[in-house]
């Protein structure tokens, strides 16, 4: 019961993440735009941006296939880790250096324009910050969930294996058992056979005169 129980928060805190990932996915993809918008090509600082869009958005694919592997899970906390840095980086930029951003990203459009998209870029980084801590924290939930999952089915494995050997042990030794008693029993029998014949050459031996 308590297994099952597990089980079904395993599944419950998968799909949780599952869509965490999807919605990281939608808003690392959507916080190209505004970059994109402010100036094409982009400054070295509009770079920065795509960069930290560009881990966000691997980070979100590789969390669809983390708790496949060990290898695929740690790259995923890796992704997520960095993505987390560069975010709060450049959120610390934008909220403390909102001009010299501005002048740093060289936008051709009007000011009150150029400020709009990037407070928008500020809010998308936000948001995907936020949901980074999020699917960390759960990611390594699922992950000690599903190791736990696993060193339980193979412990019951395991026992299931420990219970046939000895029922083919148990099996085995019934048949020993069987096996010998037949043998006493046909050894008594002989015995008695001969015994009889004996008696009977005896009998024989006391009438012949």
């Amino acid at each position: 019961m308590a297994s099952s129980k597990h089980r079904n928060t395993c599944s419950f805190s998968t799909i949780l993440l599952i869509c965490l990932n999807l919605s990281l996915f939608v808003i690392s993809a959507a916080s190209f735009a505004p970059t994109i918008l402010l100036k094409m090509p982009p400054t070295s600082f509009g770079m920065a941006f795509f960069m930290v869009s560009g881990i966000s958005l691997l980070s979100s694919l590789v969390g669809f296939y983390s708790q496949l592997t060990y290898v695929c899970f740690l790259t995923h906390i890796s992704l997520v880790l960095a993505s987390l840095v560069g975010q709060i980086l450049t959120i610390l930029a934008l909220f403390t250096r909102e001009k010299a951003s501005l002048s740093l990203l060289k936008s051709p459009r009007d000011p009150k324009e150029a400020k709009f998209l990037v407070r928008m870029e500020c809010g998308a980084l936000m948001a995907m910050c936020m949901l980074q801590v999020v699917v960390l924290v759960l990611s390594c939930a699922v992950h000690s969930c599903w190791v736990k999952d696993y060193e339980e089915l193979e412990a019951e494995k395991e026992a299931m294996v420990i219970r046939k050997r000895n029922r083919e042990m148990a099996k085995v030794q019934e048949e020993s058992m069987a096996n010998g008693t037949n043998i006493a029993q046909f050894k008594t029998e002989e015995l008695d056979e001969n015994m009889k014949s004996k008696k009977v050459q005896w009998v024989k031996t006391d009438f012949e005169p």
